[in-house]
């Protein structure tokens, strides 16, 4: 039962071109990438510009102080690749300092035993260890032709004009005003007063904006100096002191040691094609076993139906229960996504798919005054219970969700991914499934129902989905229908890109109103 209507279309357009694509999951951040590949720049280059632009117009998602991962596609060696650059905990980390205060479970995004004060959660004492920073420069370092300080250029000046609050900002930063506020250096940012920033009347045209002008110097030292300043430099000891004032014990050390992985992806053959997943502390593997599952589990028809709905919940269930067993991941099926996803085709056939996170929404909920960063809170990410798969530990790398894919079939090659905490997986699966399986385009894909089993022993499903199609869930346990909406996301909310005979396509989650897939303008050659 819900308020909303059942007549009402949503669709976003989909529209081939030879030139490149940028798909985010905020517009401004897709422009800044497209006018990189429009500039003669590698599908890498727009994905960094991309990368620190959608941190300073999302920033509550993720931004240089996060970590993440991305899957590469070189259209010349027909290689694909993982870069990964997940957060860490600090050496100094003690786990003593994380007592279980008997209360129950935590009620963010990983239902942990609950600790003392929320001190895995919220707070200075949350955070790790960034990597996305690192994780742009060694993109770069291998494959990018534009210089770095090109390529931090949009996102300075975003930051240097501010974030527009619009509706949909002061509703994404109403929800999290009580957690801001305990920080007084994001209340600063973010509230008005310890409440939400207000917005103009239906009809004014007065615009609101955040003051991100400590971020945008932040920037632009980072696009003068250099990455290692981020972790060797001044920004690197303005940070730390930062965040040792407010209790964290995130140290230079931990700063100066951090480098990102360029790995081997795991590549699953998959009903006649490829799909190259990542390797290590994400969802990838999961994935693959999951493909694995499916293509014993049916045999596609013309269209997705109950067999194929059905295989997936089925593999889900599975994978899942092997991810707690082995890897200790007990992700909240209820928790509000905080995580971005961007997807970059070029012109030559590159592509990148790059999932970014500060983990929570938010994060730590902690500013760092002194550069205007917005922390992590990638220590949440541990089970606080000693002598668990995940138990949290100093100098450890943290367990994520993320799920950034490449996939490929009969000429026609995509790179997907999707924010959502341990929604992603299913998302990435549906359509994976809906693309290999049943040879949608990518608008089709995107548009088409989606099923999500990340909550255990219930499938929530898209309502549009035919009778037919939910009583074959039902068979296999409760099902809970559900609609895509602005917010809450019921589903993940991806992004793609898809190149087939020279011609690529964008697409974004359907439901996001910030959202799209931006081309680069006409090709002058």
């Amino acid at each position: 039962m819900s308020n909303f209507s059942t007549t009402q279309t949503v669709r976003k357009t989909v529209v081939p071109t030879r030139g490149g694509i940028v798909a985010s999951q905020h517009r401004k951040a897709a422009e800044a990438g497209a006018a990189v590949l429009e500039a003669g720049g590698d599908a890498i280059d727009a994905a960094v510009a991309t990368s620190f632009a959608v941190g300073v117009v999302e920033p509550w998602m993720s931004g240089p102080a996060g970590g993440g991962c991305m899957m590469i596609w070189r259209e010349a060696e027909q290689k694909a690749h993982t870069l990964f650059f997940g957060m860490r905990s600090p050496k100094a980390l003690d786990p003593a300092d994380y007592p279980l205060d008997g209360s129950g479970r935590s009620s963010d995004l990983f239902p942990w035993l609950s600790v003392k004060d929320d001190r895995n959660v919220q707070g200075a004492t949350s955070i790790a260890v960034p990597g996305t920073v690192a994780g742009m420069e060694l993109a770069h370092q291998l494959f990018g032709r534009k210089s770095w300080k090109d390529l931090l250029a949009p996102a300075v000046a975003l930051a240097k004009e501010g974030l527009l609050v619009d509706w949909y900002a002061s509703l994404i930063i109403a929800s999290s005003t009580r957690a801001l506020a305990q920080d007084p250096d994001a209340a600063r940012m973010f509230l008005e007063d310890g409440q939400w920033p207000t917005i103009a009347g239906w009809t004014a045209l007065v615009e609101n904006r955040l003051d991100q002008s400590r971020l945008a110097e932040t920037l632009q030292q980072l696009a003068d100096e250099g990455a290692r300043d981020f972790y060797e430099g001044a920004i690197a000891r303005a940070m730390v002191s930062d965040v040792q004032a407010k209790g964290g014990s995130l140290g230079l050390e931990d700063l100066a040691a951090y480098r990102a992985e360029l790995r081997d992806a795991i590549t699953v053959p998959y009903r006649g094609g490829h799909v190259h997943a990542s390797k290590g502390l994400t969802a990838g593997p999961n994935l693959a076993e999951c493909l694995a599952m499916m293509e014993e589990g049916f045999e596609p028809g013309a269209t997705p139906d109950g067999k194929s709905y059905s295989s997936m919940v089925e593999a889900l269930g599975i994978t899942y229960r092997n991810r707690l067993k082995t890897m200790g991941d007990q992700d909240a099926p209820h928790a509000p996504s905080c995580t971005t996803h961007f997807s970059v085709v070029d012109r030559d056939g590159n592509m990148v798919a790059v999932t970014q996170t500060l983990l929570s929404i938010f994060g730590s909920r902690v500013i760092s005054p002194s550069t205007g960063l917005l922390m992590n809170n990638g220590i949440m990410w541990f089970d606080p219970e000693p002598g668990k798969p995940n138990s949290l530990a100093p100098d450890k790398g943290c367990l994520m969700n993320v799920c950034p894919t490449l996939g490929e079939k009969d000429g026609r090659r995509f790179a997907i991914g999707a924010s959502g905490g341990r929604k992603i997986l299913p998302a990435v699966l549906n359509l994976s499934s809906f693309m290999m399986d049943f040879g949608m385009d990518l608008q089709g894909a995107f548009h088409q129902p989606r099923v999500d089993n990340s909550g255990g022993d219930t499938t929530v499903a898209d309502e549009d989905l035919e009778p037919e199609i939910l009583a074959s869930l039902r068979d296999i346990q409760p099902v809970v229908t559900a609609k895509r909406t602005v917010y809450p996301y019921a589903f993940a909310c991806p992004a793609g890109v898809m190149r087939e005979n020279g011609m690529n396509t964008g697409c974004t989650e359907i439901m996001s109103p910030w959202g799209d897939a931006v081309a680069e303008k006409e090709m002058k050659n």
